[in-house]
């Protein structure tokens, strides 16, 4: 059943109030709306939207604190708290799913330049963050190991190779896969990602799903673009072609012993 215009617009209205920074220009923007509500009804309607907002404005710093933990913990509380209300404001849910909210998140570090000048590492671990965070909901892989057979009997021309559901990559000039294992794992040590940063050490990190179970490590040379490739449904000799510094056969074994190389198919 569709939705009458009235009502339509009158949603829309309390969407965008929802996330006005201000309670007055809230009110402002479902005036229109509200005017058969009366004195009594006008009072209730306010106290509703400001619970509302205030419920959202508590709500932000949660979910984005779930989905970005190394982030939160690099700002402070304080400093990410405020930035979440910020975000909650600019970057409004699309969804009534709140574990999808925040993908921008990144993006929206990287356009603030006092944040950026002073701590320019904080977009990129927010990626491998999110990356991190969508392996972790992604669809489940089943691994077909009769499928490897077409590496010995067809040509790499013929095949492409399937990856686990979620793989990522996020190529950076900072150490990130460092800095977020130091916080997450505690290896290495924050003395030493600490040192890494300093001395300007670039790290390129790979997210897939093993298992029920997010993973990272460091790419190895030219693997991202490997991946990117099989990604794109191209052969394995189109993959291998697009990454000429990646060393597939030590590869091989281990991405499938760790899930990430789910099988092969034919083309």
């Amino acid at each position: 059943m569709s939705r009458s215009p009235s009502l339509a617009a009158a949603q829309q209205a309390l969407l965008q109030a929802l996330y006005l920074p201000r309670q007055t220009d809230a009110m402002k923007c479902i005036a229109a709306h509200a005017q058969g509500a009366g004195a009594g009804g006008q009072n209730r309607l306010e106290r509703g939207l400001q619970a509302y907002r205030s419920n959202g404005q508590t709500l932000a710093p949660r979910v984005l604190a779930a989905a970005y933990p190394v982030v939160a913990q690099l700002m402070g509380a304080e400093n990410f708290d405020a930035l979440s209300r910020h975000f909650w404001q600019s970057h409004a849910p699309d969804c009534g799913d709140l574990a999808q909210w925040g993908g921008e998140f990144a993006a929206f570090l990287a356009a603030l330049q006092d944040l950026v000048g002073e701590e320019p590492y904080l977009p990129d671990v927010a990626r491998v963050e999110w990356a991190l965070h969508a392996s972790a909901t992604a669809a489940d892989g089943q691994a077909d190991m009769a499928s490897f057979a077409l590496l010995e009997s067809h040509e790499p021309s013929t095949f492409t190779l399937l990856l686990s559901a979620g793989a990522a990559g996020v190529a950076s000039r900072f150490p990130v896969v460092s800095i977020a294992q130091a916080h997450l794992t505690g290896e290495p040590s924050l003395q030493q990602a600490g040192e890494r940063l300093r001395g300007q050490v670039q790290e390129a990190a790979l997210v897939w799903r093993q298992g029920l179970k997010p993973s990272l490590r460091h790419a190895q040379p030219g693997e991202l673009l490997f991946i990117a490739a099989l990604q794109e449904k191209r052969s394995l000799a189109a993959a291998l072609a697009a990454a000429p510094a990646f060393d597939f056969n030590p590869w091989l074994v281990p991405a499938v012993q760790t899930g990430l190389l789910l099988g092969a198919r034919a083309l």
